[in-house]
């Protein structure tokens, strides 16, 4: 069985972003999970149109705190994407069941969970000098896209659905 990424959204705020990262999540095979409190209701028309019809194909967890994730994900090797990010994204060796997480819009993780114990290293995306931070869909889009390159976008053991796309190439 291939083991899938993980993306982790801590405290997510904008409905847009985490319906993005749901489509991302069905699109990839990855699995998206969400730290509570959320800044939306999952409910929301804005989650439901940026996650298009592709709700169902998806899979996400809901956690009421950042202790019930790790516990939930434990144990794996965890990437807090962060603008102060020691390390690159590219120079990270990625590895299914590898977390990948992210902050809230629009502060990201604050620093008692960049420092959290189980965080393995800081990782960031170049950016343009005196740039804040890019979008948090976007950043997860980018992250998950470069974690799955360099394991051949091997796909997870799970059935093809009707009308969808193999992988050119």
């Amino acid at each position: 069985m291939v083991e899938v990424f993980r993306i982790l959204f801590y405290e997510p705020r904008i409905a847009g972003n985490t319906g993005a990262a749901i489509r991302l999540a069905a699109v990839t095979g990855a699995e998206l999970h969400l730290v509570e409190p959320l800044g939306f209701d999952l409910e929301e028309s804005k989650l439901r149109r940026a996650g298009l019809d592709y709700h169902d194909l998806a899979v996400m967890t809901v956690h009421a705190d950042l202790d019930a994730a790790f516990e939930a994900l434990g144990p794996a090797r965890v990437y807090a994407f962060t603008a102060g990010g020691e390390q690159l994204y590219t120079d990270v060796a990625y590895v299914p069941g590898d977390v990948l997480m992210f902050g809230p819009e629009p502060t990201g993780l604050p620093a008692e969970v960049l420092d959290d114990s189980r965080v393995t290293a800081r990782v960031r995306l170049p950016m343009l000098p005196g740039r804040r931070s890019m979008n948090l869909a976007n950043t997860a889009s980018v992250a998950v896209f470069e974690a799955w390159r360099q394991q051949g976008f091997a796909l997870p053991d799970q059935p093809i659905e009707p009308g969808s796309h193999e992988p050119l190439g």
